[in-house]
């Protein structure tokens, strides 16, 4: 009797594991993909279709998601490496990859690990890059490093369905002995500049001093010919006022002798003018000359005109 019950407790048993795992594969097969992401089915062991964002139900036991990928950009951190620059300099770079994954297949099943091949792929090429460019230039090429190794690596993408939106080099640090030796190069440049400063404003001050002599010596020499300039006009002028009175006495002058009588008075002013320098004649070097008639005018003034 209890054989039989055993073994119906045994069926039981094993039909309600069966039956919960065909709950657990229905629960399974229903699938809620998130935003950004894609679901890469097998149906078999074979692809069978990828799922977008949104509900999704699978056949239990046929169909199994095999991949899932984030279709969103992500950053993987390329690891320090030693690098050889063309000046045969041993540096260490290491950087970071911005990459997103544009077709699921091809991330899937056209390579094991996409992360870490892009990973090894931007170091050999930073590698090569650095090995072109002396020591000096890998500071100042990082955009050239980083171009370079974009373009690598998106040609790369297209067959691993990924997409390389930059790489940037967060370091690059050369070995202690050179840091130093650059440290002595940069305070040297530093203190060249400084010196070169120095001399610079000790030559715009001395060039400034003589620009204001020479300022000073023109603004004195051009106020002393204004000066001459004003008192030859000053005298120029005195002169032509003096010309002009002269002219006009003798123009009324004349307008008086021509005038009635104005001869005559002419005549008798003179010969008031002689008698008065006779009067200051001493010596007896001095010769006067008297008319007999000393009413004859005519004899005076040919007496004056003597004199």
């Amino acid at each position: 009797m209890n054989a039989p019950v055993d073994l119906n407790m045994l069926a039981m048993a094993i039909w309600g594991i069966l039956f919960l795992i065909f709950m657990v594969q229905l629960i399974r097969s229903i699938r809620l993909v998130p935003t950004k992401s894609a679901y890469v089915v097998e149906r078999l062991g074979k692809y069978h279709g990828t799922l977008e964002a949104g509900f999704h139900a699978l056949i239990p036991f046929i169909d199994k998601v095999a991949y899932v990928h984030d279709l969103k950009e992500e950053t993987i951190d390329v690891p320090p490496q030693e690098c050889f620059s063309k000046d045969e300099v041993n540096v260490e770079v290491d950087g970071v990859i911005y990459i997103s994954v544009m077709d699921p297949v091809k991330a899937s099943y056209g390579i094991t690990d996409y992360r870490y091949a892009a990973m090894q792929l931007a170091q050999t090429t930073t590698r090569s890059v650095i090995g072109t460019l002396e020591l000096d230039r890998t500071f100042e090429e990082r955009d050239l490093i980083s171009a370079k190794v974009v373009d690598v690596l998106d040609k790369a993408g297209h067959i691993w369905g990924i997409k390389v939106h930059r790489y940037e080099i967060k370091n690059i640090s050369p070995p202690e002995t050179v840091k130093n030796a650059m440290e002595m190069q940069v305070n040297a440049e530093r203190e060249k500049r400084a010196l070169l400063a120095k001399s610079e404003g000790e030559k715009q001050s001395q060039i400034n001093r003589s620009e204001g002599i020479k300022s000073e010596m023109i603004n004195v020499s051009e106020g002393e010919m204004q000066k001459r300039i004003n008192e030859a006009e000053g005298k120029a002028q005195e002169i032509l006022s003096i010309a002009a009175a002269t002219a006009e006495s003798i123009n009324k002058l004349a307008e008086a002798i021509n005038a009635p009588g104005g001869k005559q008075s002419l005549e008798m002013q003179l010969g008031s003018r002689y008698l008065k320098q006779i009067k200051g004649i001493q010596g007896d070097n001095n010769k006067v000359i008297l008319p007999g008639n000393m009413l004859d005018y005519a004899a005076w003034m040919k007496g004056i005109k003597q004199k």
